[in-house]
């Protein structure tokens, strides 16, 4: 068996048994950006679980996993069906440093330096009006343990409209829409855990980059102060890989205003001009590349010559998992009820959306 199946076998079997080393790539060469592979899990006859619960234990967010399995129901998955787990990805197209946030994806990729692999983490980002910044970066200036949340007068007014209210101080605790554990960036935006795990994948904050509690727990612990943070807001990425193979990988681009937002029409799908070079090759099947934007599938798709084309063997094979540091343990999650939105707080803290 090759090093590559190896880890491939090692990610799928750890997965489904809900240990540690689910969201943990080797890292390809340089010359490649392909990692992982997708696997197929059958819905327990019984089961009454929503795909918060199975995204939950594998890794992914709601967007994800709906993206890779078009028409399930997101309530009630149905029992005895199979859903497909998107773990093959295309790395993207920026340093091998740090951590990216795209927002058009909702992951969060991590490089722990000296450990020759990225973490790959799901996450939730800013409404519509409220956007995840992109195109911007900047570094990780404090953390904090037990953050509190301030909501300003305009969030005081924004609920009242609606006939609710909220408390001038969320104190510390499991009941705080910033959750257990906050990384603050620039100076009104962190990246925080959450008291409602259903946003995970969706566009449910004030700007700010929610995750499980499990996910940021161990960035807290692991990432330290000064980490350069990247964000970026890219829906379709492409590579070629070193023996010729080209793959794109799209996703659902997120609405840019009301009328798309409303709109049953999928948001059109814009190509980079690094994009366009990767598929400009005479090698390259247009009918694929058209299918490929058109299912929005959220995994790499091959679109030139045979479709059984493997992608490169990792940078440094002999790195076994144990050697990085590791990622958190996947628990199994039930829905929480809905908790308020949060936005920037007080003077005291940076904002967190």
């Amino acid at each position: 068996m090759s090093i590559r199946a190896l880890f491939t076998v090692i990610f799928a079997v750890v997965a489904y048994s809900q240990a540690a080393f689910a969201v943990v790539y080797p890292l390809p060469a340089k010359n490649s950006r392909l990692v992982g592979e997708n696997i197929v899990i059958d819905v327990p006859n019984d089961s009454t679980q929503p795909l918060e619960h199975f995204a939950a234990q594998f890794q992914m967010g709601l967007s994800n996993m709906m993206e890779a399995n078009p028409g399930v129901d997101p309530l009630l998955p149905k029992a005895g069906s199979q859903l497909v787990i998107p773990q093959q990805l295309i790395l993207p197209d920026t340093p091998r440093e740090g951590i990216i946030i795209n927002s058009a994806e909702m992951r969060l990729y991590y490089y722990p330096k000296g450990t020759n692999t990225v973490v790959v983490l799901p996450i939730g980002i800013g409404e519509l009006g409220k956007d995840t910044p992109v195109d911007w970066v900047t570094s990780v200036q404090r953390k904090k343990d037990g953050p509190t949340w301030t909501p300003t007068k305009a969030m005081h007014a924004e609920y009242a409209a609606r006939g609710e209210t909220l408390p001038e101080v969320f104190p510390a605790g499991p009941d705080n829409p910033m959750g257990l554990y906050a990384l603050y960036v620039g100076r009104l935006y962190a990246i925080h855990g959450t008291n409602a795990n259903f946003g995970i994948g969706l566009r449910v904050s004030h700007g700010c980059v929610r995750l499980r509690d499990n996910d940021i727990k161990w960035l807290f612990e692991n990432v330290p102060v000064g980490t350069r943070v990247q964000f970026i807001n890219e829906p379709v990425k492409a590579t070629v890989e070193p023996d010729g193979s080209r793959y794109v990988e799209v996703h659902n681009p997120l609405s840019e205003n009301e009328e798309q937002w409303k709109s049953k029409d999928p948001v059109p799908v814009s190509l980079t001009p690094v994009v366009s070079k990767v598929i400009s090759d005479a090698s390259v099947n247009t009918s694929d590349v058209d299918q490929a934007i058109e299912t929005r599938s959220g995994m790499p798709v091959k679109v030139n010559g045979l479709h059984d084309a493997q992608p490169a063997q990792p940078e440094q094979p002999e790195a076994q998992p144990e050697a990085v540091p590791q990622p958190p343990v996947i628990q199994p999650v039930t829905t929480e009820p809905t908790a308020p939105a949060e936005t920037q707080p007080a003077v005291t803290e940076p904002s967190a959306g």
